[in-house]
């Protein structure tokens, strides 16, 4: 005799929301890894960001949709359905990740954590001298569920992607990143504004209602 738990529940009704996901059955159709490349389109077409012959670093880059995205805007002639990975690539991309991900034809890939040096050397490296247009992150830690410790982890990240953006990417530069209302969301709201020209907050409609992601884009470092 089967008992139907909790958890089955759960895992049955996100299946279910997910199989009639429209941005699931968008991204199969446009040849997206993930429902995540709708996230980005729509931040990047709020505020025009991603433009062809660009330097772009994407962080937390697996499975890859967003460097799909990206590499889809630098290919103006790419066709929009049989995948996002074709075409002459005008710019370039460097992406990394903790986790691997399946080669996106002309986008450099390094696996390893954002937070050690090793890493954060080959990825600057990788840079050749040159400084960042744009740097996107859709980096996040595992969350434990305790609030105060999932905060600080996040809070973490989202300093790491400001300090990089501010060493490496251009003046005129835009970050974009993920953060979760809660904890620590004030005060990176906080530290953006005392980081960039303009901050703007965007819960993309591919986020699922139920999640508290929202997007933070900061455009242009203040002087000093």
């Amino acid at each position: 005799m089967k008992v139907k738990t909790k958890s089955n529940k759960v895992n049955k009704a996100w299946l279910n929301d997910h199989i009639n996901d429209t941005y699931v059955k968008l991204a199969k159709l446009e040849g997206y890894r993930a429902r995540a490349a709708y996230k980005l389109k729509e931040i990047d077409e709020t505020f025009n960001l991603i433009k062809p012959g660009q330097l772009v670093v994407d962080l937390g880059s697996t499975p890859g949709a967003w460097s799909q995205y990206v590499r889809r805007k630098m290919s103006p002639k790419t066709a929009t359905t049989g995948g996002a990975a074709a075409g002459e690539l005008n710019g370039s991309i460097i992406a990394l990740d903790i986790l691997p991900m399946e080669p996106v034809e002309g986008v450099v890939f390094l696996q390893g954590d954002f937070r050690e040096v090793e890493v954060l050397q080959q990825l600057t490296d990788e840079m050749k001298g040159r400084l960042a247009d744009i740097v996107v992150s859709d980096m996040a830690p595992n969350l434990s569920g305790i609030s105060s410790a999932d905060a600080a982890r996040i809070e973490n990240l989202v300093e790491l992607a400001i300090e990089f953006a501010q060493n490496h990417m251009k003046p005129q530069g835009a970050l974009v990143v993920k953060v979760f209302h809660g904890g620590a969301y004030d005060q990176l709201v906080k530290r953006f504004k005392e980081t960039f020209l303009v901050v703007k907050p965007l819960k993309p409609k591919a986020s699922r209602d139920k999640s508290s992601e929202t997007f933070l884009v900061g455009v242009g470092l203040k002087a000093g």
